[in-house]
């Protein structure tokens, strides 16, 4: 009988200090970079020739409407959004990124885009990472980029 009532407690303890330990934080911000594999859109804001707006990107989307993302569905910011509990970003150039969503993260993801200068030439892009790396600070100040965005 008293095996028993300790392996209660022990068993009692274990459970309640299981629980108390540290707790998960929801996500604060998810910031994407990257090229086309996690590209929502940005390309959309840009003059530029790679594009993914059109038929048949985004037939397996929620919307089933081109949004910009090179696939035909979700790409992997969005499932680990969703994995994460949060909100998909939107891409940085949205006019929708403003206020609390900016709070919530934004991509900077871009297709065509490189470290170098030279990567995105065939694709008339001629910003780099660096040039958005800048813009993240001051949009006014991206020299390779300004007479590329829509306006």
């Amino acid at each position: 009988m008293e095996n028993s009532f300790t392996l209660v407690t022990i068993f009692g303890l274990l459970f309640t200090l299981g629980n108390v330990g540290p707790q998960a934080e929801a996500a604060r911000a998810f910031f994407v970079f990257g090229d086309s594999l996690v590209d929502n859109g940005n390309n959309n804001y840009l003059a530029t020739t790679a594009r993914a707006d059109a038929y048949p990107y985004g037939i397996d989307y929620p919307t089933h409407r081109a949004t910009g993302r090179f696939s035909n569905g979700l790409n992997i910011p969005d499932l680990i959004s969703e994995q994460i509990g949060s909100e998909p970003t939107l891409p940085y150039l949205s006019p929708e990124l403003n206020g609390q969503r900016l709070l919530i993260g934004a991509n900077f993801a871009s297709a065509g885009i490189g470290i170098l200068n030279d990567t995105g030439v065939q694709f008339n892009l001629l910003c780099s990472t660096t040039a958005l790396l800048i813009g993240l600070v001051n949009l006014d100040k991206m020299p390779q980029c300004d007479h590329q965005l829509k306006h």
